[in-house]
């Protein structure tokens, strides 16, 4: 059974921007800041509001890798893949973060708590291997690193 999408979260933002020329990634970060990704009914009231095809919406938003078009946990990590990261084993970080909440790239845990996405880089590269949840950095990571930030994130959870 789908979620049903409160459309009328969008009506500030639209009146907004609807008729402002070369505004749909504006209109798209606020669309994913009241949803959390961008749903498939909030982009087809964008292009009955802006006029612009839903093609070319999605266009936009596939090209740019901060737009989402699934529901994301509540703590979504974001894990360096970079070259210094990949160098001072991120890789450990990854296979860490797979085992402990049993997902992979792209994926979200059953519980709704986690998603993990690999990125091509966070500009952190003084810290890495580095990761960020949500708006947390978090650097020089280590296997138990890890694993104690992930305990204390799941425990946080009530």
């Amino acid at each position: 059974m789908e979620k049903c999408i409160d459309l009328s979260l969008l009506d500030g933002v639209l009146e907004e921007y609807a008729s402002v020329k070369g505004s749909l990634i504006t209109i798209l970060q606020h669309t994913q800041d009241i949803y959390g990704y961008l749903p498939k009914e909030a982009i087809e009231r964008i292009s009955e509001r802006t006029g612009i095809a839903t093609s070319e919406i999605m266009g936009v938003g596939t090209f740019y890798t901060q737009f989402r078009f699934e529901p994301v946990g509540k703590y979504l990590i974001m894990l360096c893949q970079g070259t210094a990261c990949h160098v001072n084993s991120s890789e450990l970080i990854l296979q860490t973060i797979k085992d402990e909440l049993g997902i992979d790239d792209g994926q979200t845990t059953e519980d709704g708590l986690f998603s993990l996405k690999c990125v091509a880089c966070l500009g952190c590269c003084s810290l890495s291997p580095v990761m960020m949840i949500n708006e947390d950095t978090y650097g020089s990571l280590t296997p138990d690193k890890t694993k104690k930030i992930l305990k204390e994130l799941r425990e946080a959870k009530g």
